[in-house]
């Protein structure tokens, strides 16, 4: 709940930054991802300048260090094994079989990198307005609150990966037809890239708060941008991707292809730039 003397921040139900007076002097600036990624909060002095952040405890930071490598890793190598498999595919080197078996390990590792950022956005350090400081919680491997828009962005983005997961698993099933392959295999694919999208529009809300920006300074900004332009190449890739019942042949098997090592390789780099975004 915000209090009074607090000015709050966001669109819609979300709240992604709140600003409050400190007793001391000066204001305090809780941002809903600065404080998930970094365990910190923002303090200006007197006058507008920018005083040393508060942190979390030593608790609430090993967790999102470690929390965070996970997910950077995880991304990183699922995304190169999602390129892989697309140039392999591309290049028609390698079996139906081969081909599916790389983009299922590659999706093992997005699903242990969405899962990890839920984990992230569960276990962060919360905001307790009674000391104007971030308080540190006991270890949870699940919540529900959809009203946060870190959990929500985060939840979103592992049922993505989880549907992905479905359609990976279907792709080694042999011997379709057109309507079967777009049902079991086809059908996941979109849904997930739609999750996929849908995740990245709150946490670019959530950097945002609310408004289109441009933070080129902002690793935060960049991480969610890179993502987010790798889930707009997965969602072309799926749409080329669609079997022709009439002809049993994909709409556009070179676009397919090249969508995924383009989106791979952005949520690749974004795993890169996530090593960066810690306490």
């Amino acid at each position: 709940m915000v209090r009074p003397d607090e000015r709050a921040e966001g669109a819609g139900p979300f709240t992604t930054r709140l600003t409050w007076r400190l007793a001391e002097g000066g204001s305090a600036v809780w941002e809903s991802r600065l404080a998930r990624k970094r365990g910190a909060l923002r303090v200006r002095a007197e006058g507008g300048a920018e005083a040393p952040p508060r942190s979390a405890d030593e608790v609430a930071l090993r967790r999102l260090r470690t929390l965070n490598t996970l997910a950077a890793v995880a991304f990183t190598i699922g995304g190169a094994l999602f390129a892989l498999g697309a140039a392999v595919a591309q290049a028609g080197s390698l079996s139906a079989t081969g081909i599916a078996s790389i983009y299922f390990a590659g999706g093992l590792f997005f699903n242990t990198g969405g899962y990890t950022s839920l984990l992230q956005a569960i276990n962060a350090p919360r905001r307790s307005g009674a000391t104007d400081s971030l308080v540190t919680h006991g270890w949870r491997w699940w919540s529900y609150e959809p009203a946060r828009i870190d959990w929500l962005s985060t939840f979103v983005l592992f049922a993505g990966t989880l549907v992905f997961g479905v359609n990976l698993l279907d792709s080694f099933l042999q011997g379709l037809s057109a309507q079967q392959e777009n049902r079991l295999i086809w059908a996941p694919d979109l849904v997930g890239c739609v999750l996929f999208l849908v995740s990245g529009h709150l946490a670019l809300v959530e950097v945002c708060h609310g408004r289109p920006c441009w933070r080129s300074r902002s690793l935060g900004w960049w991480i969610v941008a890179v993502n987010q332009f790798g889930s707009v190449f997965f969602l072309v890739s799926a749409l080329a991707a669609f079997t022709r019942p009439e002809t049993g042949s994909l709409v556009n098997v070179d676009i397919a292809n090249w969508g995924t090592l383009a989106g791979a390789v952005c949520f690749s780099a974004g795993g890169v730039l996530q090593f960066f975004e810690r306490p």
